[in-house]
């Protein structure tokens, strides 16, 4: 790094997402709203700061992993510390969050600079934490993620029907071969 992105790097971690006469913090709600340990999220939080730096310093769009995009995305609703704090006072500049449109091309696009944001991470930090750096894909997360309040209802997985049916169908054809 040079003495400029040392200043950078040092500001931004140094910077703190949790106000401290919070009752409800905001590491504690990223936790809550993700079922994350205390842990993971303080390293979620870590890895959000990282890629912050990535890119102020890179000279081209890159794009985050779920994780840290889920830690983007809460910060970007603390609209005062996120907007006057950490973008005015910290990084001295505005930094847009812009979501894929969708579709072949975007899903091209983000693969393209994901896999550019993990090799510029490699040169200044090393090998990403996996847990929190995916393997870049070529499709989406493919999970349909819903909010629900726990404590007025039940949260029962589905069986997968397909499965259950070919146990059934290799039981049925077994008795069926018996009886042959």
């Amino acid at each position: 790094m040079t003495p400029e992105q040392e200043d950078l790097y040092a500001r931004i971690c140094e910077f703190k997402l949790d106000q401290p006469s919070a009752s409800f913090p905001f590491s504690a709600k990223l936790s809550w709203e993700y079922q994350w340990t205390g842990i993971y999220t303080y390293r979620a939080i870590q890895e959000y700061k990282k890629f912050v730096f990535l890119v102020m310093v890179a000279d081209q769009v890159l794009s985050p992993s779920t994780v840290v995009d889920r830690v983007w995305h809460l910060h970007l609703l603390y609209t005062q510390s996120y907007w006057d704090e950490f973008c005015g006072k910290v990084l001295h500049r505005s930094l847009h969050h812009v979501p894929s449109l969708g579709g072949k091309e975007e899903g091209l696009k983000y693969y393209d600079q994901y896999c550019r944001t993990l090799a510029i991470y490699r040169c200044y930090f090393g090998q990403p934490p996996a847990d929190i750096w995916n393997p870049p894909k070529l499709r989406g997360e493919g999970v349909s993620f819903q909010w629900i309040n726990r404590h007025r209802y039940w949260i029962i997985p589905k069986l997968n029907i397909f499965a259950v049916g070919q146990k059934c169908l290799a039981k049925m054809l077994t008795v069926i071969m018996k009886l042959l």
